[in-house]
């Protein structure tokens, strides 16, 4: 049954193509979805998933580069199903799918080590977009999920909000702060701003240590709070093709 579901998604994988896998507990939109992001270039779907039992197993056996990820699903939910994905497979980058920006849930989805999240109702220009911003190490974020996720912090009396006068930072940790609240890797803060990733572990953990956080998800809600990013900022654009 697996492996004929795998084959009506239609999967030749190309060399370099990214491949997807699609995990949804309705199968129509299962299969609408894998059909949408079948057409994109350079993109393959590798499988689908109905669950979240399923999803962990395929993802395991297939090692997608991004997983298009339910929520609500029956055996093992969405978050469940992330946190065991990305402790399984950090190279995996997974997308929560949502239906609605509001979704209380899609901040859970985050800490559990999302990438970012993608609406139901999106283009196939926007799936387009945070499948490619996704596999190349960022992280989409939108505006409105920013602020819900700096007002839940601030609400939960976080480490960040506690901060009556927090100590300043070197113009080298902005920049490094800036990077980590638009997800990038330490890898590409490296390349970036050229220095060598061990710098950019050490700049991290000062960074860390002087705000009293613990998590790249603290950092991007200091760096909203502060005003050292913009929401609109956390959004990532790769750049146009010449």
């Amino acid at each position: 049954m697996a492996a004929e579901r795998e084959r009506s998604v239609g999967v030749l994988v190309g060399e370099g193509a990214i491949k997807v896998v699609v995990v949804d507990d309705h199968k129509l939109f299962a299969r609408g979805l894998s059909g949408l992001v079948g057409m994109l270039p350079d993109v393959e779907v590798v499988g689908e998933a109905y669950d979240g039992e399923e999803a962990v197993r395929l993802c395991r056996e297939k090692e997608p580069d991004v997983v298009l990820m339910d929520i609500s699903m029956p055996k093992l939910d969405g978050i469940a199903a992330t946190r065991e994905v990305t402790d399984l497979l950090p190279q995996t980058a997974v997308v929560i799918l949502t239906g609605h920006e509001e979704d209380e849930h899609v901040f859970e989805g985050i800490k559990a080590g999302a990438r970012g999240y993608l609406l139901k109702d999106a283009d196939p220009d926007d799936l387009s977009r945070a499948i490619r911003t996704v596999h190349a190490g960022h992280t989409i974020i939108a505006p409105g999920l920013a602020q819900k996720m700096l007002q839940t912090f601030e609400e939960g009396g976080s480490a960040v909000s506690r901060l009556a006068a927090p100590p300043p930072l070197t113009g080298r940790e902005l920049e490094v702060i800036r990077s980590l609240a638009r997800g990038m890797s330490d890898r590409q803060i490296a390349q970036a701003l050229g220095i060598s990733e061990k710098t950019v572990g050490n700049h991290t953990s000062n960074i860390y240590r002087k705000l009293h956080i613990f998590d790249r998800t603290q950092a991007v809600v200091y760096a909203i709070k502060e005003g050292v990013i913009e929401v609109e900022d956390l959004e990532y654009r790769p750049p146009e093709a010449p």
